[in-house]
């Protein structure tokens, strides 16, 4: 019985370690990344006390990450990561998002501005239901939204959504625009840390993990 069931379980072994992701697969370009959008669920609004913020979960939240994804020649995740093109998920994040507890999304407390560690962003991932999709996926853990700064922060973080696992994570900042309402000013930020991502983050990753 040995000698059939320890060749099994080689096989299955080495089957598993084949279908393993790792942070160096994020640079090859035959590997296929998917955009999964941005995840608000730790994300804070500091210095804003008029911030509607029942309208900002139950409609701005959806909006951005929808106009991300519809705007993509605006907000080029593809061309970010040196791809032709990039998939898209959006139903897990905005499934997590829809469940904010509104009550505590502003916040009067400047150190509640990028609060987050690494190790949180490993925690979110591990309760994260990546609904039965696997391979590398682009997830965008937003931590504050500052009005006083004039700025938005995420962890930009490449998962390998099969094991639920972070391949690396870093953190990104945009600077607010002048836009008309919430979720314009909010998406000028978006679309400035997707440019840093292109102009430079980007070689600083493939630099580190890409070897």
């Amino acid at each position: 019985m040995k000698k059939i069931v320890m060749p099994l379980l080689a096989l299955v072994m080495s089957v598993s370690a084949a279908s393993a992701q790792s942070a160096k697969d994020v640079f090859d370009k035959s590997v296929k990344l998917t955009y999964l959008g941005l995840d608000f669920t730790k994300a804070r609004i500091i210095g804003d006390a008029a911030a509607k913020v029942d309208e900002i979960v139950d409609n701005h939240y959806p909006n951005i990450n929808q106009k991300v994804v519809n705007e993509s020649k605006k907000f080029d995740i593809a061309e970010a990561f040196d791809r032709e093109e990039v998939g898209t998920a959006l139903g897990p994040v905005n499934k997590r998002n829809a469940k904010i507890d509104a009550d505590k999304v502003k916040s009067d407390d400047s150190d509640d501005y990028q609060s987050m560690k690494p190790e949180d962003v490993t925690a979110l991932v591990k309760g994260f239901d990546f609904e039965g999709k696997t391979g590398i996926g682009i997830l965008i853990v937003m931590d504050g939204f500052n009005k006083t700064k004039k700025e938005v922060s995420g962890f930009v973080t490449l998962v390998d959504m099969k094991a639920k696992k972070v391949l690396f994570t870093d953190r990104v900042e945009g600077g607010l625009g002048m836009g008309f309402g919430y979720t314009n000013v909010y998406l000028t930020g978006i679309k400035k840390m997707i440019d840093e991502i292109k102009k430079k983050k980007y070689k600083e990753w493939k630099s580190t993990y890409g070897g």
